[in-house]
């Protein structure tokens, strides 16, 4: 219902802090019949909730007709309809049922996609999270849209039904007061080409290789809720922890992903995303957000309880944490003649050093920027596991030129 009221295009508004069309209408209905709403302020306290103060002045002003002249008097069926469902609040948040539809239906979608991520025994568990997250964000943002008075409507364009037609998460990103920006763009940027690979084309496992991207959007979520609507918003208590972590050791997480594998159509579209960003793009945490987890061992039995411990940044804690991961994740180099090798094991045996000086060379691979690959010990250049999925994202889509 919420959708169907956004208000017209040359009425700006912001912060919420004033009446919708529709409640302009019931008002103007409680002033014609009387009887029980004679006094302004019996009229305002019908409208005043936890998330949005009304000045009294306004009723004054409907009921004189200095403002909103134009909205027409609510029926006598419509009045009595929001009596008998008033008070209409969401009691965990304070949020108006109607008023605030958009939001509550924000948050709900990121619940339910977290939760779907989370809960055990799903195999499509990264497909499910995306096209809930997605939904999640379309809501948040026309939200916000709405409460800055950007009209987010296509001009002139209708759906079969008759109803307005909204702007899609895309459209919303292009906006220039669009709030989601910098890497929390680009994150929800990425999650959309694969959201168009996983709607037209089945897929294999992909929850490991994404994991750092629904991670990021779900916290990015949960941020922008924050900052722009109110901490009291937050979905902390409803999800402690945003996504859960995977538990399974190394050998067993290799034998996972050689087993599923990530399927070519998803491959090649992460790395034509990706190929457009640069290094700090790739590495800003609105991107992708990784974790690093070390076990601790603590001489405070309160502390040892805790799942969590939280370090700061910079702090002798963190240097030593952040030693170890860096030691734990170094990555594996290829001299040339690796690649050449890797690429033919992996079902391209026509792939030639030629090709790949050829190719390395059109895309100018070597810039430090790419993060493919970068000098050696020994001052030879080495390439990163990046370069040889890019490769094989290449190779395959040259056909069977290679094969």
């Amino acid at each position: 219902m919420a959708e169907e009221l956004i208000p017209a295009r040359k009425k700006i508004r912001r912060r919420g802090n004033t009446l919708q069309s529709w409640e302009v209408s019931i008002v103007k209905a409680m002033i014609r019949r009387g009887r029980e709403f004679t006094n302004d302020q019996d009229i305002l306290s019908y409208f005043t909730r936890p998330t949005r103060s009304i000045n009294h002045r306004l009723i004054s002003e409907i009921r004189s007709g200095v403002k909103h002249k134009s909205v027409k008097v609510g029926s006598e069926n419509e009045l009595d309809e929001f009596l008998s469902t008033w008070p209409d609040i969401d009691h965990e948040t304070g949020l108006s049922v109607r008023g605030d539809e958009l939001l509550i239906k924000a948050r709900e979608a990121m619940i339910a996609g977290v939760q779907t991520f989370n809960s055990a025994g799903l195999t499509f568990r990264a497909e499910l999270f995306i096209v809930t997250a997605i939904i999640a964000w379309t809501y948040l943002l026309h939200a916000w849209f709405r409460r800055d008075g950007v009209d987010y409507r296509y001009p002139g364009q209708r759906t079969k039904e008759g109803a307005d037609k909204f702007w899609e998460l895309g459209k919303c990103l292009t906006h220039p007061k669009c709030p989601a920006r910098g890497g929390v763009s680009s994150n929800l940027n990425f999650l959309l080409q694969i959201r168009h690979e996983i709607e037209h084309r089945s897929t294999n496992r992909i929850d490991d290789v994404l994991g750092a991207k629904l991670q990021a959007c779900a916290l990015n979520f949960n941020d922008l809720l924050k900052e722009e609507f109110g901490a009291q918003y937050g979905l902390e208590r409803r999800l402690p922890l945003a996504l859960q972590f995977v538990s399974f050791g190394r050998e067993q997480r290799a034998a996972l992903k050689k087993a599923a594998g990530l399927p070519k159509h998803v491959e090649a579209a992460i790395h034509a995303f990706e190929h457009g960003l640069s290094d700090a793009q790739m590495r800003d945490p609105g991107y992708r957000m990784s974790y690093g987890f070390v076990p601790l061992t603590a001489k405070n039995a309160g502390v040892a309880d805790a799942a969590i411990q939280v370090v700061n940044p910079g702090s002798d804690e963190a240097d030593a944490i952040g030693k170890i991961i860096l030691k734990e994740v170094n990555k594996k180099r290829y001299p040339p003649s690796k690649v050449v090798e890797e690429i033919r094991n992996r079902g391209f045996p026509a792939f030639g050093m030629q090709d790949h000086l050829k190719l390395w060379r059109e895309l100018d691979a070597k810039k430090d920027a790419k993060g493919f690959g970068c000098i050696g010990d020994y001052g030879n250049w080495v390439w990163f596991d990046r370069w040889i999925e890019h490769v094989l994202a290449h190779c395959e889509s040259c056909g069977g030129k290679y094969r």
